[in-house]
């Protein structure tokens, strides 16, 4: 199996363009995935000079309903015009950050033919199942950080719902992709015991301290592989990497090779 990062924050390449958001290509043995589009079509360009086609992608998964690995999903549409997405029924939502700034989807894709509409289970195919835990608890939660959704005139703090993560069952491996890990990362990792688990963790916002420490001291405790990327923090990323010696980066262009 091979995890490529088409779009990330971050990249050590030149021919890469890079935004705030994610989007990875996944191969495993019998299929094509695309996962999460970014905010734009640069996740396309930057296929493109990786020498990947989108048109050949079989499923594509939206991890949420944020324009940070949304936003890219018309793009995807006009590239590719076989594949289904797989999108949670609540991502169309209108989804905030605080009152003011819309950071949902593109309502006037809601009703496109391609939409695959997920609940809490959804098998893809073989080995390729979606999962919305929504109904599991959540005791290591770190809260909203501020994103809310509008609910006729109020705001309240997103609950996350419309999150979905993969899971890829092959040779014997879990590999679990994850886009921002919003319901928290340590509960995510203890739901699904994975042997690799690859997406952000959502801590960028947290300060490095005792706090983090913890954090990557509890995850560190799984036996678990972790490449991590865009909403976890550069400088998080480099903090918790002191506790966590099987912690990755995971930039633009770069992949990832599970055996």
């Amino acid at each position: 199996m091979k995890i490529t990062s088409l779009l990330e924050n971050t990249t050590c390449r030149d021919d890469m363009h890079i935004e705030h958001g994610l989007s990875l290509y996944i191969e495993t043995a019998h299929h094509k995935i695309l996962f999460d589009m970014g905010q734009t079509d640069l996740f396309a360009q930057n296929a493109k000079n990786l020498g990947i086609s989108l048109t050949e992608v079989d499923y594509a998964v939206l991890s949420h309903g944020h324009y940070d690995h949304g936003g890219g999903l018309a793009a995807f549409l006009s590239e590719n015009d076989t594949a289904p997405v797989f999108v949670h029924r609540d991502a169309f939502l209108p989804h905030y950050n605080g009152v003011q700034k819309y950071i949902g989807l593109d309502t006037s894709l809601a009703c496109h033919p391609r939409l695959v509409f997920t609940e809490d289970t959804c098998k893809i195919a073989d080995g390729l199942t979606l999962f919305s835990c929504n109904q599991y608890d959540r005791p290591h939660s770190f809260g909203a950080f501020g994103l809310t959704e509008r609910v006729g005139d109020a705001f309240i703090d997103d609950d996350f719902r419309h999150e979905q993560y993969l899971l890829i069952e092959e040779n014997g491996k879990r590999v679990l992709i994850s886009g921002c890990s919003h319901k928290g990362i340590l509960d995510i990792v203890t739901w699904f015991s994975p042997d690799v688990l690859i997406g952000g963790f959502h801590f960028s916002k947290l300060p490095t301290d005792d706090t983090l420490t913890s954090a990557a001291n509890a995850l560190a405790a799984h036996p678990t592989e972790y490449y991590t990327c865009h909403c976890t923090g550069e400088a998080q990323y480099r903090f918790m990497k002191q506790s966590m010696p099987r912690l990755h980066y995971l930039a633009c262009g770069e992949h990832v090779v599970v055996e």
